[in-house]
């Protein structure tokens, strides 16, 4: 089986807090509290586990959200499939509150800053983690004190020793890192708005703006739309195909996203189509959005 390394260079514990609605400068009573391992790269490596991608998750970790995540993790990924990169700050936390009407509010910090040092550790172990001919996930923000080209780095490193890599995050470390020509780019229409300096409000345009991050890349990708259809394009090979994901009524969307890129890396590491990951990413990012986030389907 293809290896999976996913790296998660800012993760975070995730908090959620129910309330009945927010209140403006009044005190908000908090219903319910839930905590769990979050972050995108984690998400990607839970629903790749789910999948049975046997994934293996690097990550920074530090101070006591950094402690409360490894047991999180404890509970859900086998000690063997997770490698930790100690760091003196904190692991961050974020906050997400939902109202009884299913309206969301997201905090997220910056995450904890990493001195050179650090930073070079997880280099150093990405390449020792990494296997020829295997793939690289490469997913979320990054975190201070890490430099902004850091995934356009990692993605020239990987193609040195013939290691795929696929790419999910946004701004500056977008730009630079499509320069660098990952195997596949997973930007929504957002992310590929920032890239491309105008707005994609349509078909269309999600289509002429994928085409040139395609050629930019030499080639794949694959942007999530939400609801709408989603488009997989290699403008060298002459592929670009929508899809509609199954229909229902969504209760939350954290973490749709890095399901789906779960999905597509399951799928290429069974060798099957670009129809077939188009298909089954757009259907594991619909089923994450009926669930909780942090959850699994039973």
């Amino acid at each position: 089986m293809t290896p999976i390394l996913v790296l998660a260079l800012n993760p975070s514990m995730d908090v959620e807090w129910r309330v009945k609605e927010v209140l403006w400068e009044e005190k908000n009573h908090i219903d319910s509290e839930r905590r769990w391992a979050g972050g995108k790269g984690i998400n990607v490596a839970r629903w790749l586990g789910w999948l049975g991608g046997k994934p293996k998750l690097l990550l920074p970790l530090g101070g006591a959200a950094g402690k409360e995540l490894t047991g999180c993790l404890q509970r859900e990924i086998s000690s063997a499939n997770v490698a930790i990169i100690p760091i003196r700050t904190a692991t961050r936390i974020n906050i997400i509150v939902t109202t009884t009407a299913g309206r969301q509010m997201r905090f997220n910090p910056s995450g904890p800053r990493l001195i050179r040092a650090e930073w070079r550790r997880l280099q150093l172990a990405t390449r020792k983690l990494s296997s020829p001919g295997g793939l690289l996930v490469l997913s979320g923000s990054l975190p201070p004190g890490v430099p902004n080209d850091a995934y356009a780095r990692l993605i020239r490193q990987a193609r040195k020793t013939g290691v795929g890599t696929l790419l999910d995050c946004d701004g500056t470390p977008l730009r630079s890192a499509v320069a660098a020509r990952p195997f596949l780019v997973k930007p929504n229409e957002h992310e590929l708005t920032q890239w491309w300096g105008r707005a994609v409000r349509s078909e269309a345009q999600a289509l002429q703006a994928a085409r040139a991050m395609s050629e930019a890349t030499g080639g794949w990708v694959l942007v999530s739309r939400g609801g709408k259809r989603g488009l997989l394009v290699n403008r060298p090979e002459g592929f670009q195909q929508f899809a509609a994901p199954p229909r229902g009524n969504p209760c939350n969307r954290v973490g749709a996203g890095d399901a789906l890129l779960a999905a597509v890396a399951r799928e290429i590491q069974l060798g099957s189509t670009p129809l077939q990951w188009l298909h089954q990413g757009l259907r594991v990012g619909a089923r994450a959005t009926q669930l909780p986030a942090g959850h699994l389907p039973a």
